[in-house]
């Protein structure tokens, strides 16, 4: 079979309305496809600022709202710059960047001649935007420049850009929001994976309190506060199987239960002037956004794209916009304006490459099956259009990061280019997902690359009972998380799946867990209580799921694909993974990119990688292992 040949080709498709072409494309075809995130309105409301990838890295654009002009704003060919927002009675803009994936990120001042400032500078530095004050005189940032481990809460002055810390970390906490005067700081501690405390520290009074009951344990999150610091929301699932919305009362600690449903509330926000309250849930693989007129208390309506969800939304200050990020499976995310009011949405940008028909692309599926041990299993499916019985398709596996991920409903270019080049691909939300309840959230805890991976051959099961795929081409693909599921698939299940494609995934869990990146301290031992600690006796449990020390096994092929400034999981895990199975005779193909981290930003190493995904893919799971 020819690897790269076929990419133009034309298959022909019988069906109940007759013959219908499907056109297979080629990565740089799904990649001339743009992903665009929003960021802020202009102070007059006449602009936004976005973070567009259309010059094969990030930059900072603006795009006109009377005529959806677009101008580029930054100019990086190297890094990733990411728009923060504007600053208000300047010609200045703020943005992000970190070095080659490295995640220390640093706030950066653009001025109008194009020159750049680093206002939160140091090596290991991390930094992310909180925020301006109200009057737009203050921007807020967190930091963890007095002690890597833990982020503290500072203040600049716009123009002159002093740092002032305003609320010292002490004890370890996570900073998860704050009154818009940063009066009162909202942080959680992190007990398990699944049980948080949250507090709420008055900076006036220096008092802390604890909002969190803790005589009935759970999940709390913060999700706010009213104008007048008299309210607090946050979501828990204290009581509950799926997190719901609660109002705390400042002077009274009465709680109100504000919404929920059979589904995980994520949060909630209220517009700059609380006219409208937004409240995310998470239903079956799709946020789900329920706004809200609080003049009125009636659902606000506005016009719907057949098919869409939304990704992402925001209302301006004056409240008098709100921006939509909407897409399918089958497209990229566009940006759309609406006026409240209005009956009309309109359309900002056209992400989609014109050269790629969404009728080509298949629409993602939600579907369940019983696991090993009849738990219902839900998963996203993509089912190629060639796929019949006469003409039965190779499937993969796809495995979500984590642990406690979830693959959902969105487009990913990655897995409609696989689908559209004929992999039928299912992505499982295995035992230890989250969006399915706690109860489902917390079944692989202390069971990691065993049930949960049962759950994955299951999936496999699934796919070989349907009449279209071939039962003996089944792989298995996944990134960071998913990657060490792939791996454990490979090493303690060798016979299951023909192929294995890891992406930056864990190998060794003692060497992961004993080197996370210093800024998740405070989450360290949460993630120690699910996995178990590597300096005690769990040392032998995360010795005997590690991939690593059991390549000897492996039976079948592995790509494996790196960056080499991941701080999650080091580049020396996957070179001694790739040895492990060279040394067990087994063909192996590593990719390694330098200017990479946890995950492909840049738009030429996401091609290579891709690309080279289907080439493996089309060797040693479609075909025989040798090349045309």
């Amino acid at each position: 079979m020819k690897k790269f040949m076929v990419f133009a080709a034309i298959l022909l498709l019988a069906s109940c309305a007759g013959k219908k072409e499907v056109k297979q494309y080629t990565i740089d075809q799904f990649y001339r496809n743009v992903a665009i995130s929003f960021s802020d309105f202009s102070p007059d409301e006449a602009k936004i600022l976005v973070s567009s990838n259309e010059t094969g890295i990030y930059n900072v654009f603006e795009i006109n709202l009377a005529d959806a002009s677009k101008r580029q704003v930054t100019n990086s060919a190297t890094e990733s710059f990411f728009a923060l927002g504007y600053v208000e009675g300047t010609g200045q803009v703020l943005y992000s960047a970190d070095k080659g994936g490295n995640e220390n990120s640093h706030i950066y001042l653009l001025s109008e001649d194009g020159s750049s400032a680093d206002l939160t500078p140091g090596d290991a530095v991390k930094a992310s935007f909180n925020g301006f004050s109200t009057d737009k005189k203050i921007m807020y940032f967190i930091s963890n420049k007095r002690d890597p481990q833990f982020f503290d809460l500072y203040k600049m002055n716009v123009g002159e850009w002093k740092e002032e810390m305003i609320w010292e970390n002490r004890e370890g906490l996570d900073y998860a929001g704050a009154t818009r005067d940063r009066s009162i700081i909202a942080a959680v501690k992190a007990i398990t994976t699944s049980e948080t405390k949250l507090f709420l520290t008055n900076l006036s009074t220096g008092l802390t309190a604890e909002v969190s009951e803790p005589e009935k344990p759970g999940a709390y999150s913060a999700s706010g506060f009213t104008n007048d610091n008299a309210g607090f929301f946050y979501t828990t699932d204290e009581g509950r199987e799926f997190a719901y919305l609660v109002r705390y009362d400042m002077a009274t600690g009465k709680r109100e239960v504000v919404y929920e449903t059979n589904w995980d509330v994520t949060g909630s926000w209220l517009s700059r002037n609380e006219k409208y309250r937004i409240i995310g849930i998470n239903e079956d693989g799709r946020i789900q956004l329920k706004i809200t007129d609080l003049s009125t208390g009636e659902a606000v309506k506005y016009p719907e794209l057949p098919g869409a969800s939304i990704n992402g939304l925001s209302i301006s200050d004056s409240e008098k916009y709100m921006l939509l990020n909407l897409g399918t499976s089958k497209t990229p995310g566009d940006l759309y304006l609406y006026e409240f009011g209005g009956t009309t949405l309109k359309k900002l940008t056209d992400n989609l490459n014109p050269e790629i028909n969404p009728s080509d692309l298949v629409e993602a599926i939600v579907v369940r099956y019983p696991s090993f041990d009849g738990l219902e299993i839900p998963a996203i499916y993509y089912k190629p259009v060639t796929a019949t019985k006469k003409d039965k398709v190779p499937a993969l596996i796809w495995v979500h990061g984590g642990p406690g991920g979830q693959t959902m409903s969105y487009y990913n270019p990655i897995i409609q280019y696989l689908v559209n080049h004929g992999y039928a691909v299912l992505g499982v939300n295995n035992r230890g997902s989250s969006g399915y309840g706690k109860s489902f959230y917390k079944m692989d805890d202390r069971n990691h690359g065993d049930n949960d991976l049962k759950d994955c051959i299951w999936g496999k099961k699934w796919l070989q009972a349907q009449d279209y795929i071939d039962t003996a081409k089944i792989g298995i693909i996944g990134g960071s998380y998913g990657g060490f599921m792939t791996m454990a698939a490979m090493t303690s299940a060798p016979g299951e799946f023909k192929v294995g494609v890891n992406l930056f995934g864990v190998t060794n869990w003692l060497r992961t867990l004993k080197s996370i990146p210093p800024y998740w301290a405070s989450f360290r031992d949460a993630l120690y209580t699910e996995m178990g600690d590597p300096f005690t006796a769990d040392s032998v449990r995360l010795y005997n799921i590690s991939p690593l020390f059991h390549g000897g096994n492996v039976k079948n092929p592995v790509m494996i694909l790196q960056g080499s400034n991941d701080p999650r999981v080091l580049q020396v895990e996957s070179d001694e993974m790739v040895e492990a199975i060279k040394a067990a005779g087994v063909p192996v193909e590593y990719v390694i990119f330098p200017d990479e981290g946890h995950g492909f930003v840049k738009k030429e190493n996401e091609i290579k990688a891709y690309s080279q995904i289907l080439g493996f893919l089309d060797k040693y799971l479609k075909g025989d292992g040798e090349e045309d």
